[in-house]
């Protein structure tokens, strides 16, 4: 009777390993409209980082960002240079909970660049 029992468990202990690896797997694509990247600038940077707490209250998985209130009105844009155009600032993304800290960590980090804009890079943020 011993040996009946053994591939029974090897059976549910390669079920259970089979479910732990789906949901590893689907909570890591669990995101699939999150940004890859945000282009910012320091405005909306600050606006950000004013409003973080607001958006690491969320509940949910994705984070949705609307920075759309924070762009100033009236204040006319520097011509672009003839060489590049910045990239137009993100307003609004969604972006996983570990996202929106790893943007926040960046945001803050010491020297970084944001005037015109820049691109911030979340792929490896996940």
């Amino acid at each position: 009777m011993r040996n009946s029992v053994f591939p029974w468990r090897a059976m549910v202990a390669g079920l259970a390993g089979g479910l732990l690896l789906i949901v590893n797997a689907s909570a890591q694509e669990a995101c699939g409209l999150c940004a890859k990247q945000v282009v910012i600038n320091s405005e909306l940077a600050t606006c950000f980082l004013d409003q973080y707490d607001q958006f690491a209250k969320t509940s949910s998985d994705a984070v949705v960002v609307d920075l759309s209130s924070c762009a100033s009105r009236g204040v006319v844009e520097a011509l672009p240079s003839p060489n590049k155009a910045p990239a137009e600032p993100d307003m609004q993304f969604i972006v996983s909970r570990p996202q929106l800290a790893c943007l926040k960590r960046q945001l803050e980090a010491p020297g970084v660049v944001l005037d015109p804009s820049a691109t911030i890079k979340l792929d490896s943020c996940k």
